[in-house]
C-alpha cells in the first residue's frame, strides 16, 4: 500500500508540475499577446505627418516644428521647405531635429511660385544657426518626388501638413493627381473665412496670397482638407516676456534664441515683439481636434481679381469639402502646447 502510495504521489506532483509549466507557459505566452497587442495598439494611434513649412520667416513654424518634435503620437516622416531660401529653412528645421535627438528627412523644395513673381529676402532667424548644430548638405531629391514616394509608401496614412505657400503641395497635386486618394488628410494653416479679425487692413492671408494659383489647385483636390485660417490662429498670441518665462525646456531653447532674432526685427520695424501661435495652433489639432470648433463647407480662391487675388470665399454647407476652424479654445490650446513641450 505504502509503494503503492507513493507512486502515485509521484503521479500526482509530475501532473501539478506540469499544469504549473503549462499555466507559465500560458501567462507567457498572454504577457507577450498584451505587449504585442498594445505596441500594436500605439502604433495605429501614431500620426504619421509630412510636413511643408516656410520656417524662418515668421517664428510660429520654428514653434510648431518644436511641438511637433515633442509630440509623443508624432510620427513625423519628412520635411519639405517652400518659397525663397528653402536651403536656409532647411538649415533651421535640421537644428531643431539635431536638438531633438532625431533624424528626419528634410529636403528644399521650390524657390518660387507658380505663375507670380517673388523677391528673395533673407531670414534673420538664421543668424541664430551659429549657436545650434545643423546640417548643411540635403538629398538632391526634387521635395515634390520625395513628398510623392513617402505618401505612395503610406497609403492612407499620412497627413500632409501645410503652414506655408502651398506651392510645394500644389504643384504634388497637379503633377500625381493620385496623390489625394493616397492622403489621410490634408490640414493648412491658411485662408481668412469668417472676417473676425478687426487688426489686419487686408482680407488676404499669406499662406494663400504668395501662391494663390497653388492654393486652388490644394483646395479643389478631392481630398479631406482642414484650414485653421487667420480668423482664429490671431486669438493665440504670447507676448515676448511671456514666451522667455516659459520657452525653458530643453526643446524650446532653440525656438527661444531663434526668437530673439525674430523680435529684433519686430522692434526695428516697430512692430508688436510677440509670437502669435499660427502654425503651431494647425498642428495641435490633429492630435487635439477639441481645441477648435469646426464647421464644414466649400472653399474657392480667388484668382480673377488683380485686387483680391487669393482672397478665400467660404461657404458653409453640410456637405461641404472642406473643414474650417471657426474659434478657438486659447486655455486649452496653451494647456496643451507646453505640456507637450516640457
Amino acid at each position: 500500500m505504502k509503494n503503492c502510495h507513493s507512486e502515485r504521489s509521484e503521479e500526482s506532483r509530475l501532473s501539478v508540475t506540469c499544469i504549473n509549466t503549462k499555466i507559465r507557459d500560458s501567462s507567457l505566452t498572454l504577457r507577450m499577446t498584451k505587449t504585442e497587442f498594445f505596441k500594436d495598439f500605439n502604433d495605429e494611434k501614431m500620426e504619421k505627418i509630412l510636413l511643408d513649412t516656410d520656417i524662418g520667416s515668421d517664428i510660429d513654424d520654428v514653434v510648431c516644428l518644436s511641438y511637433l518634435l515633442c509630440q509623443p503620437e508624432c510620427e513625423l516622416v519628412g520635411i519639405t521647405t517652400t518659397i525663397g531660401p528653402v536651403k536656409e529653412r532647411a538649415k533651421i528645421a535640421s537644428a531643431l531635429c539635431k536638438n531633438a535627438e532625431k533624424e528626419i528627412p528634410i529636403v528644399p523644395g521650390l524657390r518660387r511660385p507658380m505663375l507670380k513673381d517673388w523677391h528673395e529676402h533673407g531670414l534673420r532667424q538664421a543668424r541664430a544657426l551659429e549657436n545650434w548644430e545643423h546640417d548643411t548638405d540635403f538629398p538632391k531629391i526634387h521635395a515634390v518626388e520625395f513628398m510623392y514616394d513617402i505618401i505612395k509608401q503610406n497609403p492612407g496614412e499620412i497627413t500632409l501638413l501645410a503652414i506655408g505657400p502651398f506651392t510645394n503641395v500644389g504643384l504634388l497635386l497637379a503633377s500625381y493627381p493620385e496623390v489625394a486618394g493616397m492622403l489621410k488628410q490634408i490640414v493648412v494653416m491658411g485662408g481668412r473665412f469668417i472676417n473676425k479679425i478687426t487688426n489686419y487692413s487686408t482680407p488676404l492671408e499669406w499662406n494663400v496670397l504668395c501662391d494663390p494659383y497653388a492654393a486652388a489647385i490644394v483646395y479643389n483636390a478631392p481630398v479631406k482638407l482642414r484650414s485653421v485660417g487667420l480668423d482664429v490662429t490671431n486669438c493665440v498670441c504670447l507676448q515676448k516676456q511671456d514666451v522667455e518665462k516659459r520657452f525653458t525646456s530643453k526643446m524650446l531653447l532653440p525656438a527661444l534664441d531663434f526668437a530673439h532674432r525674430y523680435f529684433d526685427f519686430a522692434a526695428e520695424r516697430k512692430h508688436p515683439e510677440q509670437i502669435i501661435f499660427h502654425d503651431p495652433l494647425a498642428a495641435a489639432t490633429i492630435f487635439d481636434p477639441e481645441i477648435c470648433q469646426f464647421k464644414k463647407g466649400n472653399v474657392d480662391v480667388e484668382l480673377d481679381s488683380p485686387r483680391l487675388k487669393g482672397f478665400t470665399h467660404w461657404e458653409e454647407s453640410p456637405d461641404g469639402r472642406h473643414e474650417i476652424a471657426v474659434s478657438v479654445d486659447a486655455e486649452r490650446f496653451f494647456e496643451h502646447y507646453f505640456s507637450i513641450t516640457a
